[in-house]
């Protein structure tokens, strides 16, 4: 039996640029298409669900951005997301619409690779399954969902992976080593902010003060610690 060849979506209008990359993706087993239109992106994403999108923000038809936007509530897999621009306010934005990771062009083909089986490991092995509540705060990685006061928090596929890694580690100290290895396979670059972001965002939606936060404390020079106390005193 053949084992399963992973489907990769390459979104990018350069056609030289996106033929390179396939056939450097091909050659370690994975399967690629190419779409060079972010209009046509999206219907493509929601209608054939690759496993894995490199999405390339400057598009003709619609942008990066939109194309993410437009697909995220109706494609669950993971979105890697190509920028040419190091301007921060990008980064920030891809992660914002639903991109799980972000890469700068030029980007070399093997830290591509790389990114990208980090990705669908996390797919295909995701974190152990089980439940976790702390006060009116619900974690549940069967359903992959989060509820606070029975009211479903809106995350994305890598904001929820973040939040249970933390929850299911209530009480110690995750250093940004410790999540990236966790959930992308790879070490912490030392300037990445991808982590520090989803933080700011899950906090306000799980009930917490983004400027005083009591749930995810960030823990100078060490990382990141999840108080299941200060959760379980929440109000109902």
């Amino acid at each position: 039996m053949q084992p399963h060849a992973w489907q990769v979506l390459i979104v990018e209008d350069d056609q030289r640029l996106a033929e390179l990359t396939a056939e450097f993706l091909q050659a370690n087993g994975l399967q690629v298409t190419i779409e060079g239109n972010g209009s046509v992106a999206v219907q493509r994403i929601l209608a054939e669900q690759p496993d894995l999108v490199v999405l390339d923000l400057m598009l003709p038809g619609e942008d990066g951005l939109s194309v993410c936007r437009k697909v995220r509530d109706g494609y669950a897999g993971p979105i890697l997301m190509l920028t040419a621009r190091t301007d921060e306010l990008d980064q920030v934005e891809g992660l914002d619409t639903g991109a799980d990771d972000y890469l700068c062009k030029p980007v070399r083909p093997r830290l591509l690779l790389a990114h990208i089986q980090a990705l669908l490991r996390r797919r295909e092995s995701p974190l152990p399954a089980t439940r976790a509540q702390y006060g009116p705060l619900v974690v549940d990685s069967v359903l992959r969902e989060a509820t606070l006061r029975g009211h479903g928090v809106e995350l994305t596929s890598a904001e929820f992976d973040l939040l249970w890694l933390l929850v299911a580690n209530a009480g110690r100290i995750l250093s940004r080593e410790e999540i990236f290895v966790a959930l992308r396979g790879t070490g912490y670059d030392g300037q990445d902010r991808s982590i520090d972001i989803r933080i700011s965002r899950i906090r306000p939606r799980i009930g917490d003060d983004p400027d005083h936060p009591r749930l995810i404390k960030t823990i100078r020079g060490k990382g990141y610690l999840f108080v299941a106390q200060a959760a379980a005193a929440m109000l109902p």
